[in-house]
C-alpha cells in the first residue's frame, strides 16, 4: 500500500532516474513487469520523471535540487505534526547537489533536527554536460553534510 500514512516516504529528486524506480515497483508486484516497455510512451503513465498520477510517487521532480525541500517538509511534518514514526528518504544527485536550495534545505534540516531525514546523493561525478563540480571529493562532501548536523557517511 504505496500511500498508508505509517509507510516511509521517497523522494527521487534526481527525477531522470525514473526508470530504476518503475523497475524496482514492478519487481514489488505493484504493476507487471512487462509494462516497463510503456515507459515515455505518449499513453504511458510511466514517464521521463515521475508524477503524482502513479500511486507510488508523493511528488513530481525533475527540476533538479527541489527534492529534498519538499523531503524536509515531509520529514518535518511527521515529526512535529503527525508525530509519526515514519522516515523521510531523498535521492539526490552530485550535479544538483550544487543548486542553492539544497544547501538551505540542508540548513533547515540542521536546524529543525530531523532526524527522520536521510539526504543520499548519487556521487557518480556525472553533470549534464561535464564533470560535477567536486566530482569524487567524498571527504568535501561529508564536511559539508557534517557541517549541517547530518551524520554523513560515505
Amino acid at each position: 500500500e504505496p500511500k498508508a500514512a505509517y509507510n516511509d516516504r521517497f523522494i527521487l529528486s534526481k527525477g531522470h532516474a525514473a526508470p530504476i524506480l518503475y523497475a524496482a515497483w514492478a519487481e514489488a508486484g505493484l504493476f507487471p513487469v512487462e509494462d516497463l516497455m510503456n515507459l515515455r510512451k505518449i499513453s504511458s503513465d510511466l514517464e521521463g520523471h515521475p508524477t503524482p498520477r502513479l500511486n507510488f510517487v508523493d511528488v513530481a521532480t525533475g527540476s533538479l535540487g527541489q527534492g529534498l525541500s519538499v523531503a524536509c517538509g515531509m520529514a518535518y511534518a511527521g515529526k512535529h505534526f503527525d508525530k509519526a514514526s515514519y522516515r523521510t528518504y531523498c535521492l539526490m544527485g552530485d550535479g544538483e547537489s550544487m543548486e542553492g536550495n539544497i544547501w538551505e534545505a540542508l540548513n533547515f534540516a540542521g536546524f529543525y533536527k530531523l532526524d527522520n531525514l536521510c539526504a543520499i546523493i548519487d556521487i557518480n561525478r556525472l553533470g549534464q554536460s561535464e564533470p560535477a563540480p567536486l566530482q569524487h571529493d567524498m571527504e568535501v562532501y561529508q564536511k559539508r553534510l557534517q557541517s549541517f548536523g547530518f551524520n554523513a557517511i560515505v
